[in-house]
C-alpha cells in the first residue's frame, strides 16, 4: 500500500502494463494492444483464406435474409417520413424544387487535407508473397528505367511484360490475409473472406462450421500478436491476457475464446471482463448506464458502484454497418448515387467506402444536410473509378438508431441446433446441480465459478433460456433498462449518467438526440425530469479497451485470473459461492476498484 501512495500513475502503467495484452473482440473490428499503450490497434476482424478452387462467392457467411419484404419496405418508408418530419426535411417522395429551400452544404475544398484524405480510393491488396531479391531488384530497375525515359517506351513495355509473366509464374499466393487487407482482396482472386463473429455471436452456420470459426479466430489473433505487437509464440508465456467481451456473448462462446487464449495462443494466464463494466472504469466512473453502439450490435447495461446489473441488459440487432446500408438505400431512392454496382454483402471494399462516407458526412441535425462527396466504384480486378456526387438527407440514416424499422437489419439465423447438444447445453436447467469442489483453487475464480472435474464434464449453464434481441429503438431500450432497476434514487442517477461508447458514438449530434429522445420515452407517471449524456474522457471507440487495461493494472491480487495449466487440466464449473443467477453469461467481476 505504501507503494501505491507514492507511485506515479504513468510509472504504474508502464511497470504493470508492459506484459498485459488487452483483447476486445467485436463483430467487425478487434481492438488489441498492450495495457501500457494509450490506444489499441483497431483492426477489421476478418480473414481471407486462399482456396484451391474458384469460389462460388467471395464471402463465406451465413445465408442472410437480405431481401426486403413488401411490409418491411412500407415500414421503412413510413419510418423515413416520421424522421423527415422531426428533422424538418421533405418526405421521402415529396417533389421539391432544387432552390425552394436552403441547403446546408458539406465543405469539400482542395485545401482541406482531411477531406482530400477522405476522397482517396482504396487499393486492391497484393495477394502474393514477397518476391525474392533478384526478382524485386529486376522489377525496380525496369520500372526506374521506364520512369526516367532511359529506354524506349516499346522496349520498356516488352521487358515489363516479360517480368510480369515471369513473376506471376514464380510468385506464391499468401495462404491467408488478415485485417483490412483481407477486405481489399479482389473478388477475382482465389480467396474467401471469413468473418468469425457476426451480430455479437460466433458466426456458426452450415456454411461456416464451428471448428473453422475457432481456427479463424486463432489465426487472426496470432497474426496480430506476431506481426503487429511483435510477441512471438515462444515469449507469450511471459504475458497475460485480458479479454474484454461484449454482453452479447453466451457461456460457451466465452469458454471457446478462453481456450484460444490459454491453450492455443499460450498466454500464461487470462481474465474475462464485461465490455460495459470495463467502459465504466475506462471513463473513471462507478455508476452509469452504458450504451455500446458497435458495427452490428447495440447493447445497453447499467452499472452500479462497479457492479453490472444483469437484469438491465438489452441487446439491439443493429449498429453502424446498418446505418451505412441505410445511407446507400437513401441515396439510391433519391437517385443521387452514381450508376455503379455497389454491393456491401459481396464486395467488402464497398462496405469500407460506405463506412468512410458515413463517418465523414452523416450527422443528426435539423434541416437539409447535403454534401458533395467522391464515390468510388470497385469493379472486379479493375482500378477504382471516381464519381463526384451530391449526397442528400445525410441526417436520416443515423436516426435509424431510434427508428430501427428504417434500417431493416439483415437476418442472421441462429446457430444449428447441434451447437447446443453438448456438455454446455445452454437450454438445460442445471443451476442446482452439485459438483465436487477443490480447496486448492480460489473460490474467487469468477463470482460463483471455480475449478473442478475433468474439462467440460457436466458443464452447466447460468440461464434457462438463450439471449433474445429487443425489437425496439435506442431510446426505449435505454429507458427500459434504467427503469428495470426499480429504485427511484438509482434511476435518477442513471438517467443523468448515460455513457455512449463504440464507433457510432462519434456521430455528430448524437448526444443531444439521445438526451431528447430518452426524455420523451420516459413514462409520464415516472418522477424523472432530467436526462444527461456524459462526455467521454477518451475516444468512445476505445473506452472499453482502456477500461480493461485499467482493471488489469489495478488487479494486484489476481484472484479471478485463470492460469493456463489449470484451464487445460481442469476447465471450470459452477460452484455454490457468490454468483449472479440472472446473468446470461459468465460474469467476470474480478474486483470492485472504483476510480474517483
Amino acid at each position: 500500500m505504501d507503494y501505491l501512495k507514492t507511485v506515479v500513475p504513468s510509472q504504474l502503467i508502464a511497470e504493470r502494463g508492459s506484459n498485459l495484452v488487452v483483447i476486445n473482440p467485436g463483430s467487425a473490428n478487434i481492438r488489441i494492444g498492450l495495457a501500457q499503450h494509450d490506444t489499441p490497434l483497431n483492426i477489421p476482424h476478418c480473414i481471407a483464406r486462399r482456396t484451391s478452387q474458384v469460389p462460388k462467392r467471395n464471402v463465406v457467411d451465413q445465408m442472410l435474409n437480405s431481401q426486403v419484404t413488401t411490409s418491411q419496405h412500407v415500414e421503412r418508408e413510413r419510418a423515413y417520413d416520421v424522421i423527415a418530419s422531426l428533422m424538418k426535411i421533405p418526405f421521402l417522395d415529396e417533389e421539391v424544387a432544387n432552390n425552394s429551400f436552403p441547403r446546408k452544404m458539406g465543405r469539400v475544398d482542395a485545401f482541406n487535407q482531411q477531406n482530400s484524405r477522405k476522397d482517396v480510393a482504396f487499393s486492391w491488396t497484393n495477394v502474393y508473397e514477397k518476391e525474392p531479391m533478384p526478382s524485386t531488384a529486376l522489377g525496380e530497375k525496369s520500372s526506374s528505367s521506364m520512369n526516367h525515359g532511359i529506354i524506349k517506351e516499346s522496349m520498356g513495355q516488352h521487358r515489363n511484360t516479360d517480368i510480369k509473366e515471369l513473376n506471376s509464374s514464380e510468385r506464391k499466393f499468401r495462404e491467408f490475409i488478415c485485417g483490412e487487407e483481407a477486405l481489399r482482396v479482389s473478388p477475382t482472386e482465389p480467396y474467401c473472406i471469413h468473418r468469425p463473429i457476426r451480430r455479437g455471436h460466433l458466426n456458426i452456420s452450415q456454411h461456416y462450421p464451428m471448428q473453422q470459426v475457432l481456427e479463424d479466430l486463432y489465426a487472426i489473433w496470432d497474426w496480430i500478436l506476431t506481426e503487429k505487437l511483435h510477441i512471438p509464440r515462444s515469449e507469450r508465456n511471459l504475458y497475460s491476457a485480458i479479454l474484454v467481451l461484449p454482453e452479447s456473448f453466451d457461456n460457451r462462446e466465452i469458454k471457446e475464446m478462453l481456450s484460444i487464449v490459454l491453450r492455443d495462443l499460450r498466454f500464461a494466464s487470462a481474465v474475462v471482463h464485461q465490455e460495459g463494466l470495463a467502459a465504466v472504469f475506462g471513463n473513471g466512473l462507478s455508476t452509469a448506464c452504458v450504451v455500446n453502439m458497435g458495427a452490428q450490435v447495440t447493447s445497453v447495461i447499467c452499472v452500479e458502484d462497479g457492479v453490472a446489473l444483469p437484469n438491465t441488459e438489452k441487446t439491439l440487432p443493429f449498429g453502424g454497418e446498418d446505418i451505412s446500408r441505410c445511407l446507400l438505400w437513401t441515396q439510391r431512392h433519391h437517385q443521387t448515387w452514381p450508376q455503379i454496382r455497389t454491393d456491401i454483402l459481396t464486395k467488402a471494399m464497398d462496405l469500407l467506402m460506405l463506412n468512410r462516407i458515413k463517418e465523414s458526412y452523416c450527422e443528426i441535425k435539423e434541416g437539409e444536410i447535403d454534401a458533395v462527396a467522391v464515390v468510388h466504384s470497385y469493379e472486379d480486378g479493375m482500378p477504382p473509378g471516381s464519381h463526384k456526387t451530391r449526397l442528400i438527407a445525410l441526417n436520416v440514416p443515423p436516426m435509424g438508431l431510434f427508428y430501427p424499422k428504417l434500417l431493416v437489419p439483415d437476418v442472421y439465423p441462429p446457430p444449428p441446433r447441434s451447437w447446443f447438444n453438448d456438455y454446455e447445453d445452454m437450454l438445460e436447467d442445471t443451476w442446482h446441480t452439485d459438483f465436487p469442489r477443490r480447496s486448492d483453487i480460489s473460490d474467487n475464480f469468477y463470482p460463483g465459478i471455480n475449478v473442478g472435474l475433468p474439462m467440460w464434464e457436466s458443464y452447466p449453464v447460468l440461464t434457462t433460456k438463450p439471449k433474445k434481441e429487443e425489437k425496439i429503438g435506442l431510446a426505449e431500450a435505454v429507458t427500459s433498462s434504467i427503469l428495470s432497476t426499480g429504485r427511484i434514487d438509482l434511476q435518477r442517477k442513471l438517467f443523468c449518467s448515460i455513457q455512449l461508447i463504440g464507433g457510432v458514438a462519434l456521430t455528430g449530434g448524437l448526444i443531444p438526440a439521445v438526451e431528447e429522445r430518452v426524455l420523451h420515452a420516459i413514462p409520464s407517471n415516472e418522477a424523472i425530469d432530467m436526462v444527461e449524456v456524459l462526455q467521454s474522457r477518451t475516444n468512445p471507440t476505445y473506452v472499453s479497451w482502456k477500461g480493461g487495461a485499467v482493471l488489469g493494472i489495478l488487479d494486484f491480487g489476481r484472484d479471478a485470473w485463470i492460469h493456463r495449466e489449470d484451464w487445460i487440466r481442469n476447465g471450470i464449473h459452477i460452484g455454490s459461492g457468490r454468483k449472479y443467477k440472472d446473468s446470461y453469461f459468465l460474469q467476470a467481476q474480478a474486483m470492485c476498484y472504483i476510480n474517483s
